[in-house]
């Protein structure tokens, strides 16, 4: 985490350095005072320093230091691959149900620009391998978990730091009409710091301000003049404004930073928290939020967490009857057994 040096020392020191130099008219008395206060501000820094670290490692020189961490996989030899001076995640939460979709979910985001993370919330993890992308890409398995479950666990601020972008998205989503680098670009000239694409109108669509406006490019506000929850050019609250729906959002890694926090451990499906995003804007939510309808997603609506196959296990893939591979040819994993949480990096 990142942890920051009060004003207080700064202030502190300064009392050090010129709290008692007027308080004696002895010269001889006032050159002790001041050798006792020279050594103090050396002490007040040291303390100060040692809050700017990270707990734990206040031992350590402070060179060796590294606060933040990156999901990049390394080769087990030779040099590390030359790093992107930019790159966002998207990070999806699966089913086995929902490969075909997912498999043209993934290939919309070129592996130059994005690394990619799934969630498997059914415990099929070696049935994936047959993707093209799959051993690039990094796979983390609970069973019947949320992805705000897992984005609490495995997508910590200090963690995603290196990313400019992050996708938290659900499985269900169409994406024949959307550009990752197009809805980027656009992203950064409107200055959104937490966004959605907006959705196809033949989509299942729970709330009118994430319906895709056709004459514009991006739009922060829905107008409703009758009926319960009006919304009007003036209404300030969501989600008349500043708000996105949990299904498809974009953080920008400051937006991230803060929203993580809010997470709770046992947030299931994050209701409510769409309405508290505001607080991570970065600023005026009414203006840092929006949707963008320039590039959208259909939302098939297709309920597949828990939806089925409760009795089945991840040693079975389901409606085919034979069992999956417990073992990894060229990869690692770390079990424990209830839940079961497999991290795979294949």
């Amino acid at each position: 985490m990142h942890l920051h040096c009060s004003p207080c020392c700064d202030s502190t020191m300064h009392h050090f350095l010129h709290g008692s130099s007027f308080v004696s008219t002895n010269y001889k008395d006032r050159l002790s005072r001041l050798a006792v206060t020279d050594s103090a501000p050396a002490t007040v820094v040291e303390k100060c320093n040692n809050r700017c670290l990270p707990s734990g490692s206040e031992a350590l020189p402070k060179g060796i230091v590294r606060r933040t961490s990156n999901l990049e996989m390394q080769p087990l030899w030779g040099s590390p691959k030359k790093k992107r001076n930019t790159k966002s995640l998207l990070a999806l939460a699966v089913g086995i149900k929902q490969k075909e979709n997912v498999d043209k979910i993934v290939k919309k985001f070129p592996s130059s620009d994005f690394t990619v993370m799934l969630f498997h919330h059914d415990g099929f993890v070696d049935n994936w391998r047959d993707l093209q992308w799959s051993s690039s890409a990094l796979h983390v398995s609970a069973i019947n978990q949320t992805k705000w479950w897992f984005a609490k666990r495995f997508l910590h601020p200090d963690v995603v730091d290196e990313y400019d972008y992050i996708f938290l998205w659900d499985e269900d989503l169409g994406v024949e009409h959307f550009n990752p680098v197009r809805y980027l670009s656009i992203v950064k000239e409107e200055g959104l710091e937490i966004s959605q694409p907006a959705l196809d109108t033949r989509s299942i669509v729970h709330h009118p301000i994430t319906a895709r406006g056709s004459r514009s490019r991006v739009h922060r506000r829905m107008y409703k003049y009758s009926g319960g929850g009006r919304c009007y050019e003036n209404s300030t609250a969501p989600p008349c404004t500043g708000w996105v729906e949990m299904m498809a959002p974009v953080f920008s890694r400051a937006a991230w930073r803060c929203a993580w926090y809010m997470v709770q451990n046992d947030l299931i499906h994050a209701w409510g928290l769409d309405m508290k995003l505001g607080y991570c804007a970065q600023g005026d939510r009414s203006k840092n939020v929006g949707v963008v309808d320039a590039e959208y997603v259909f939302h098939q609506g297709i309920a597949t967490l828990g939806a089925s196959d409760k009795n089945k296990t991840s040693e079975e893939a389901p409606g085919t009857g034979s069992p999956s591979r417990s073992h990894l040819t060229n990869g690692h994993r770390f079990r424990r057994n209830h839940p079961q949480i497999t991290i795979d990096l294949l």
